[in-house]
C-alpha cells in the first residue's frame, strides 16, 4: 500500500510549532509528502522543522492574540489549496483548551480523507479519530499520543526530543568567547520578567563572571538595549530570522528565558534552559522539552491557571520576585552538567504513562 499524503495543522504561535516537531517527524515518517499548515506567527518555526515538505499559512480567525474576522473568499482559497494537496490523511494539533472542530470543517470541505484530533466536544462526522488526551499531558506528548494512535511512529534511531535543521554558526554576531543568553521579552507580558527586573539579573550574571548576550526582535530593540545596558552584548533586531537566533541559542552555554518561543527553540538546539515560568498556564504541559533545565518563579501564585495576558497582581511577584541568587545558582547547577539537579522538583514532570482515549 502506498504511504499517504499527510497534512499536520497547528495554527498558533512558535513555540507551538516546535513543540509539534516530533509529532509531525512521527507523520513524515510514515508518509510520501507532509504539508505543515500553520498561522503567521509559526511559519518561520514550521520551515526549520525536519519532515516537513510544504508550509501552507493561514490566519485563523479562532486563533491567536489578537484574531481578526474571516470571509467566505479567505476560506474559499484555504480550502482550493488544500484539495490541490489531494491529503489522505490529516492531524490538527491543538492545545488543551482549544477545540479542533472549525479547522476540521475546512478539511472535510478540502476532500482530506481521514482526520485525526484530541477532541472533547462531539465531532460528527469531521473525525475519523476522535482522541482524548491524558490528563496534564506536556503538548509534545500528547501530539505524540495521537499521531500514534492515528498510525504514525517516530522512526528507529529518533529520540522524539525537539529539532530544528542545523543552525548557522553565528560567531560573527557572538563572538567566540563563551556566554549566557539572556531573553527578557515574549509575546505575552506576563511570561517574562518586567524590564526592570531582566536588568537587573543581567548586572548579576554579569558580575558573577559571565558574559551575557541578550536577544530578542527587532520590536523588542528598547528592551534589549535596556537590559543589557553595560553589562551584555544587545543583539535586539540583530539576528536576521529565527533560524539565525537558533544558531547563536545552540552555543550559549546556558539560556535564560520566560516561557516563550525562543525557550522551546533553546530546547531544539539541546541548550539548557533557566525558565522563568509564570504559572498562568500548567509548567507540567509547556516546560522545556527533553532538554536539562530549571523552573523558577512561583507556580503556586494567585494567577496560577488564570491564562492571564497581563499579570493581575501588582508588582509581578510571581517571577519578578525570583532573587539573583535562585537565577545565579541554576545557571551554575546546569553548567555542572548534573542532570537530576536540573530540574525544580516543584514541578515534576508529567507522567510516561502511554497514550490517550480512543472512541
Amino acid at each position: 500500500m502506498n504511504a499517504p499524503r499527510s497534512l499536520v495543522v497547528r495554527l498558533d504561535s512558535a513555540g507551538d510549532v516546535l513543540l509539534a516537531g516530533p509529532a509531525v517527524r512521527a507523520v513524515a515518517a510514515g508518509s510520501s509528502h507532509t504539508t505543515l499548515l500553520c498561522g503567521p506567527q509559526g511559519s518561520a518555526a514550521a520551515r526549520l522543522l525536519p519532515g516537513v515538505d510544504q508550509v501552507l499559512v493561514y490566519q485563523a480567525p479562532w486563533v491567536g492574540l489578537e484574531p481578526g474576522r474571516t470571509s467566505r473568499e479567505e476560506c474559499g482559497l484555504l480550502v482550493d489549496a488544500l484539495a490541490a494537496g489531494r491529503f489522505d490523511r490529516g492531524v490538527i494539533l491543538v492545545s488543551h483548551h482549544q477545540s479542533p472542530l472549525p479547522a476540521a470543517l475546512l478539511l472535510a470541505l478540502a476532500g482530506v480523507g481521514q482526520v485525526a484530533a484530541d477532541c472533547e466536544e462531539y465531532p460528527g462526522s469531521l473525525l475519523a479519530l476522535r482522541h482524548h488526551r491524558l490528563s496534564d499531558r506536556h503538548e509534545a506528548d500528547a501530539a505524540l499520543d495521537l499521531v500514534r494512535d492515528f498510525g504514525f511512529a517516530l522512526p528507529d534511531g529518533d529520540d522524539g526530543a525537539l529539532r530544528v535543521s542545523a543552525p548557522p554558526d553565528t560567531t560573527r554576531l557572538t563572538g567566540p568567547e563563551p556566554y549566557v543568553v539572556l531573553h527578557p521579552g515574549a509575546a505575552v507580558a506576563a511570561r517574562a520578567w518586567s524590564p526592570a527586573r531582566a536588568t537587573r539579573a543581567a548586572a548579576a550574571l554579569h558580575e558573577a563572571g559571565h558574559r551575557v548576550v541578550v536577544t530578542g526582535s527587532a520590536a523588542e530593540k528598547e528592551l534589549t538595549a535596556a537590559v543589557a545596558g553595560r553589562h551584555g552584548l544587545d543583539l535586539g533586531g540583530v539576528t536576521a530570522d529565527l533560524h539565525e537566533l537558533a544558531g547563536v541559542l545552540s552555543t550559549a552555554r546556558v539560556v535564560v528565558a520566560g516561557n516563550t518561543g525562543p525557550t522551546h527553540l533553546a530546547a531544539a538546539v539541546g541548550t539548557p534552559v533557566v525558565c522563568l515560568f509564570a504559572p498562568v498556564v500548567p509548567a507540567g504541559r509547556w516546560r522545556p522539552y527533553r532538554v536539562p533545565h530549571v523552573l523558577l518563579g512561583d507556580q503556586g501564585a494567585s494567577c496560577a491557571g488564570s491564562r492571564a495576558r497581563v499579570c493581575p497582581v501588582e508588582g509581578h511577584p510571581c517571577l519578578d520576585a525570583v532573587d539573583d541568587e535562585e537565577v545565579l545558582a541554576a545557571v551554575a547547577g546546569l553548567l555542572t552538567a548534573d542532570p537530576p539537579a536540573a530540574v525544580d522538583p516543584r514541578a515534576p514532570e508529567p507522567s510516561a504513562t502511554d497514550g490517550g482515549v480512543t472512541v
